[in-house]
Formats: structure tokens, C-alpha cells, sequence
């Protein structure tokens, strides 16, 4: 079982979110994949602790505040393990953006997210993210490509 945050960096004056396309590190099994920013958790860590450190690791910015919008289950996603994954969005920050050693950083429109190469599950629950409430949900994958999912909205 593995624990990890997924965390979106929002700019609302510009309606853009800040995006990680994965093509730096060796071995990487989201390699050319567009993702948010985060990872697993460190011992002792929160999940807002994990996400605060995250995105300052991989983007260089300091998030003042952190909503979670989300919790998804992705059994064996890697065939391996389960991950449980908590999402947050950060519309609150300061900093200079970093030259990303998990990939290349960019601002992306929020109406273009889902056209970026994403895992195929990313295009459902992004848009989740800019609604109102809390969700769970589960998202089932074998061999990398995308089975079905479920979902709870709070």
C-alpha cells in the first residue's frame, strides 16, 4: 500500500493550473504523462504536510493554503500496489518557478487540462476538482490502461 498526495496549483487570475509533464526522470511509469504535483508520503507526514513539501520540491513554490478535494483508490496501479491518494488544490502561493527534476513545468488554460496526455482517468476526475464539495473514488486500471471507476460526491 502506498500513500500519496496529487496536488493541483491554481492561478484564478489567469484560469490556468499549474501542470508537471513527466519526461525527466529514468524509469518513470508516468513517463510523457502530464500530471499535477506530488508523491508519497515521507514517515510521520500528514497528507497536507506531503502535499506542502511536494509541490515546493517540484515546482519551487511555497503554497500558503491547501483545500483537499478528494480521495482516490487506485488498486495496483502500477501492478504492484494499491496507492490511496489525496487530492488538494492551492490557489495561494509565493515563489518563483524552479527548473522541475521530475519534468517540465507549465501553466495550462483550465479548459485545455483534459487535452493535455493524461492517464485516462485524470480527464474524469480533473474536472471534479473545480466543483463544489468533497469526493471518493476509486479508479481501476490493469497494464496501465484505464478499466472503469466509481465514485462518491459529499
Amino acid at each position: 500500500m502506498k500513500l500519496a498526495t496529487l496536488c493541483y496549483v491554481m492561478d484564478k487570475k489567469n484560469n490556468t493550473t499549474l501542470m508537471l509533464h513527466r519526461v525527466k526522470k529514468e524509469n518513470d511509469y508516468h513517463e510523457g504523462k502530464w500530471n499535477g504535483l506530488g508523491g508519497k508520503f515521507e514517515q510521520g507526514e500528514s497528507p497536507e504536510e506531503c502535499a506542502i513539501r511536494e509541490i515546493e520540491e517540484e515546482s519551487g513554490l511555497k503554497v500558503k493554503s491547501l483545500m483537499m478535494k478528494g480521495f482516490i483508490t487506485f488498486p495496483l496501479f502500477d501492478g504492484k500496489d494499491d496507492w490511496y491518494v489525496f487530492l488538494f488544490i492551492a490557489d495561494e502561493f509565493d515563489g518563483e518557478l524552479i527548473d522541475s527534476p521530475e519534468g517540465n513545468l507549465a501553466w495550462i488554460k483550465n479548459n485545455k487540462l483534459t487535452e493535455l496526455n493524461l492517464w485516462d482517468g485524470d480527464k474524469i476526475f480533473i474536472p471534479w476538482l473545480f466543483k463544489d464539495g468533497f469526493f471518493s473514488a476509486k479508479f481501476n486500471y490493469k497494464n496501465g490502461k484505464y478499466i472503469d471507476h466509481e465514485v462518491f460526491f459529499y
